[in-house]
C-alpha cells in the first residue's frame, strides 16, 4: 500500500515552504501535525534544492537540523528520513539511531555510500543527471525513461554487491531534477519501471504541473498516476488532501 511521507522544510528558501518553519517549535509542531494527518514518514530537509539556492556546508546544514531531529527522533523513531548530500551530514544523523537517509544527488559522493553501507541505513537514491544539484539544474535536460531507470538500477547493485539489503533501498527518479517536463509527467509512473524495488515520487507543487502546481488537485492527479503504477511512498506538502485520496 502506498504511504505518505510529509515534506519538513527548516530552509529560509525553499520555492513553496521557505521560512515557514526554521524555528525548533514551529519545526517541531509542523512535523506533528503531518504526522497527525496521516504521514508515515516526515523527511526533514535543511537545504534548498530549488535552483540558485544557497549550498550550505554540512556544518550549517546540522546546525539547522539537529535540535528538531533531535527531539522528534525521541518522539518518532523509525519514521524520519534527512534530506542531505553531505556524508558528514548522514553520519550524525545515523549516529542518533535508524534514520533514512534522502540522496537527491543520487549517491554520487562514495563517501555517503559508504556511511551507508557502514550503517546498514535505509536510504532513498534520487536520480540527478549532471553529478550536482547546480549541474542538473543548468544542464542539458533528460528526456529518456530508459537513462533514469538504468542509473538508479546501477546505484541500487553497487549498494547491494556491498551487502545493503534491497528491503531498505527506495528509488526517486527525481521529478524536477534536470528532465524536461514531458518525462517528468511520465516518471510519476516510474514504479512500473522497477517492480522489484520501492519507489517514492516526489512531484509535489512542481512547476511541471502547471500554473495551478500550489492548488491540491493537480497534485492529486500525480498522485493517481504514482499510486496506480505502484509506488511505495508520496512526499508531498499537503499529508491531509493526499491521505483522502488514499483512502
Amino acid at each position: 500500500m502506498t504511504q505518505l511521507v510529509g515534506i519538513l522544510n527548516l530552509t529560509p528558501d525553499s520555492f513553496s515552504d521557505g521560512g515557514l518553519f526554521t524555528e525548533t517549535v514551529k519545526a517541531i509542531e509542523q512535523a506533528t501535525s503531518l504526522f497527525a494527518k496521516g504521514a508515515a514518514l516526515v523527511d526533514i530537509g535543511a537545504e534548498s534544492t530549488r535552483p540558485g539556492a544557497k549550498a550550505l556546508t554540512s556544518d550549517e546544514e546540522w546546525h539547522r537540523l539537529e535540535p528538531v531531529l533531535t527531539e522528534l527522533f525521541e518522539r518518532y523513531p523509525g519514521k524520519l528520513s534527512v534530506d542531505t548530500y553531505h556524508p558528514e551530514t548522514a553520519a550524525r544523523a545515523l549516529a542518533l539511531g535508524d534514520v533514512i537517509i534522502n540522496d537527491v544527488t543520487g549517491l554520487n559522493d562514495s563517501d555517503m555510500v559508504d556511511v551507508i553501507v557502514g550503517y546498514n541505513a535505509r536510504c532513498v537514491i534520487g536520480q540527478l543527471p549532471g553529478g550536482n544539484i547546480e549541474a542538473a539544474h543548468r544542464g542539458k535536460l533528460v528526456d529518456d525513461v530508459a537513462a533514469v531507470t538504468q542509473d538508479l538500477l546501477a546505484k541500487a547493485a553497487e549498494l547491494e554487491e556491498r551487502g545493503l539489503n534491497r528491503d531498505k533501498i527506495i528509488l526517486d527518479p527525481g521529478i524536477g531534477f534536470g528532465k524536461t517536463p514531458e518525462l517528468n509527467v511520465e516518471l510519476q509512473a516510474f514504479a512500473k519501471e522497477v517492480p522489484d524495488y520501492k519507489v517514492m515520487i516526489g512531484y509535489s507543487r512542481k512547476r511541471h504541473l502547471g500554473d495551478k502546481r500550489m492548488e491540491l488537485e493537480p497534485n492529486l492527479e500525480a498522485g493517481r498516476a504514482a499510486i496506480a503504477a505502484g509506488a511505495a511512498y508520496l512526499r508531498v506538502h499537503d499529508v491531509a488532501g493526499h491521505h483522502r485520496l488514499l483512502q
